[in-house]
């Protein structure tokens, strides 16, 4: 069944649909449409985006082709040696995508007025400066070194960079090894208008000769090496003293920094002989070198160059600037505790702000009802007032329980120092299972008021950290409804008994019951045939049960729209499979991370929330939640967020049967869902807009009508 399935030609690959979805983040660098430095952010987050893609899934792949040679992709049929090779293939492209807009944004920052300099361009003074710069500033903080017989070769931490350079003395060659310091800046802005400078890694490029004084600098260049980062809590046995889960994830994140090495990154091309001590030093092959002609390696400096403009210029390079808004279903001045106990509210962000679900917690905290405030955590922001209003709940004699996820990848640390406060301030944590990660969004309000208790809960599907609540968007539920809360108290004290199999009444809880609770509910749409009607968003698709199950529900003839920002591995519109289902992707100012489920219409309508997407690490490896939304007015809400996303044609990108993308026809009324919704977030903030009103009295009439869009 499974040769069946990738043989008949309607899924793709998933790390090479990961890779489409990377070039539709450089497609924003690249588009000219998008203010200037927004595409130089754009150019960082692709490189960050491909170098945890290697990190983390070419990492995976390259250990699972050492172990198991001959297992193969379920959605493509390619061993991972296979999928390694068409990676390499595909990404090498990208690079020379990238140096193209990184060569084109840097030349336009200069007739802005902010000019990135090679050494040769520098002016007579400008020399003297970095001269002296060098001299007084780099200099004391160097550790060159040398690779020969008496000196070993080094161990390099993961996308640190280096010079390296090959030497030559007395008719012998050594390799020469010089870190660029963490401490220096990575950019050194000249004096005078402060709008010149040069790289750091190209100051010491320049000054390679005089470090390695003593010898003949034949050739030289910029690297960096990316290690796996793909560890795994179960790979080692741990003795009895390290029972501690959160000691066990110390040790693994030190393990983290000495893994094989995946890819080596240079910034100049070498000779032959050079390259092969980059392939022997590293145990590389000559793919998984990749070479960035003009792109530095590291471009993390690229969200503060809007510093080094004036506030009229740095409007004018940017985004028109978007606070997020008083909540529409939240009326200025009113508490949403007291609230939500009427109805319920939801919240979408980063349209709408987060603070208001921030104060509710800080108000349970201090309510003498509040009985209990039980919530699960999966990445935090650096700053976190939840975790200080949760400690001061605990301190008010509280009984706070936090379920933290501690295996959160690349927030490990931060959890870890969060969790620590926490117990110190008299909650109880705990830290989940070793096997499933705790991905779910969920906190639970206990209050006794007049003899009865009542349960506020809130399930969201995205994280409590209000750095990425002002750039993901993401959908926030808040109910009183009983029967949610009473699924919410249950689900809590199964993951405090360490039970995965718990039975739920309204909520789909993963790993036991949300996948099979999907597919039932496809099947009632294939039951409808051609009446049926499935609406998806989601981040990504890769459980080959659900790709098979919706299959079948187009060969039945029942309409499926999917709005995919990611992976997808099934492919729309393949004859005899397919051609009842359509799939967009949606990249632009605020990362798309909201999972909102609908199937069927009108009173026969069921819609969910989720934490999890439609892979299977989320439907059969981790704990997620889905939750019903039986509100009208929440409904509606959702329905708008839908709808603007159905009908973007400009960022919006349409999965073709090949496994490319491409993008809408023009229209007369141009859409941009993301520029509708921060629109309408200001409109109803303002008191310009109504309240939504329920889908089948026209509410999709109504959102045009409010933006002047002709219907």
């Amino acid at each position: 069944m499974t040769q069946a399935i990738w043989e008949q030609g309607y899924t793709q690959n998933r790390e090479l649909s990961w890779l489409q979805f990377n070039a539709r983040v450089l497609a924003e660098a690249e588009d000219e449409t998008v203010p200037l430095l927004e595409r130089c952010k754009f150019l960082a987050i692709f490189t960050s985006n491909l170098d945890e893609f290697f990190m983390i899934r070419v990492g995976s792949l390259c250990d699972m082709a050492a172990v198991d040679k001959n297992h193969v992709d379920n959605k493509s049929g390619m061993t991972a040696k296979e999928q390694l090779r068409h990676i390499y293939a595909a990404v090498e492209p990208l690079y020379a995508r990238r140096d193209a807009a990184f060569a084109d944004v840097v030349q336009r920052l200069r007739a802005e007025g902010l000019c990135r300099l090679s050494m040769q361009e520098l002016e007579p003074d400008e020399q003297k400066y970095i001269k002296q710069y060098f001299k007084n500033v780099v200099a004391p903080v160097l550790s060159p070194q040398i690779v020969d017989a008496h000196h070993p070769f080094p161990h390099l931490e993961g996308k640190v960079l280096h010079i390296a350079a090959l030497l030559g003395h007395k008719k012998n060659e050594r390799l020469g090894l010089l870190p660029v310091p963490a401490s220096l800046p990575p950019l050194v802005f000249l004096p005078g208008s402060g709008k010149r400078y040069v790289s750091t890694e190209e100051i010491l490029l320049a000054y390679t000769g005089s470090v390695f004084e003593m010898y003949d600098v034949l050739e030289k260049t910029v690297f960096c090496v990316t290690r796996n980062a793909d560890i795994n809590p179960d790979d080692e046995t741990f003795g009895a003293e390290e029972g501690d889960f959160r000691q066990k994830m110390e040790k693994l994140l030190r393990r983290r920094r000495r893994m094989a090495v995946v890819r080596v990154e240079l910034t100049r091309p070498v000779s032959d002989h050079f390259r092969a001590y980059f392939r022997s030093r590293f145990d590389v092959s000559d793919t998984q070198i990749f070479l960035s002609r003009r792109a530095p390696l590291k471009l993390g400096y690229a969200f503060s160059l809007g510093e080094h403009f004036s506030a009229k210029q740095r409007a004018a390079l940017s985004d028109p600037p978007f606070t997020p808004q008083q909540p529409a279903m939240l009326p200025a001045g009113q508490s949403l505790l007291k609230t939500a106990l009427r109805h319920d509210v939801l919240l979408s962000y980063p349209y709408e702000s987060m603070e208001p679900f921030l104060q509710m917690i800080r108000e349970a905290a201090n309510d003498p009802a509040v009985l209990s405030i039980r919530i699960t955590i999966y990445r935090l922001a650096r700053k976190a007032k939840l975790v200080e209003y949760l400690c001061a709940a605990a301190e008010n004699g509280k009984d706070v329980t936090a379920l933290i996820e501690l295996r959160a990848r690349f927030d490990e640390q931060n959890n870890i120092d969060w969790s620590e406060r926490m117990e110190e301030a008299g909650c109880k944590i705990i830290y989940g299972f070793e096997e499933y990660k705790v991905h779910s969004k969920i906190c639970l309000i206990t209050r006794q008021e007049r003899g009865a208790v009542r349960h506020i809960t809130q399930v969201g599907t995205g994280n409590y950290n209000e750095k990425t609540a002002a750039q993901y968007t993401d959908v926030s539920l808040i109910t009183s409804d009983e029967s949610i809360g009473a699924d919410a108290g249950a689900f809590f004290n199964n993951m405090a008994l360490g039970n995965l199999e718990g039975r739920y009444d309204r909520l789909l809880v993963a790993p036991h019951s949300f996948k099979s609770n999907i597919l039932a509910l496809i099947d009632e749409q294939i039951a409808r045939g051609s009446e049926g009607y499935i609406l998806l968003k989601f981040n990504s698709l890769t459980d080959i049960d659900v790709i098979e199950r919706l299959r079948q529900a187009s060969c039945a003839g029942v309409q499926i729209e999917m709005i995919v920002r990611g992976i997808c591995c099934l492919k729309p519109g393949v004859p005899g499979h397919t051609e009842h289902i359509t799939v967009t992707s949606i990249v632009g100012r605020f990362l798309e991370h909201s999972r909102i489920y609908v199937f069927g219409r009108g009173a026969e309508e069921k819609m969910y929330i989720s934490s999890a997407d439609l892979m299977t690490r989320n439907t059969e490896r981790r704990v997620e939640i889905a939750c019903p939304v039986d509100a009208p007015e929440v409904r509606a809400r959702l329905h708008e967020i839908l709808y603007a996303m159905q009908h973007d044609t400009i960022k919006a990108r349409v999965l073709q049967p090949d496994g490319s993308y491409a993008q809408k026809p023009s229209a007369p009324d141009p859409v941009c869902a993301q520029t509708l919704l921060m629109q309408q977030a200001e409109a109803e903030a303002q008191g310009q807009a109504a309240q939504p009103v329920p889908p089948e009295t026209g509410w999709h009439k109504w959102f045009g009508r409010l933006f002047g869009r002709r219907e």
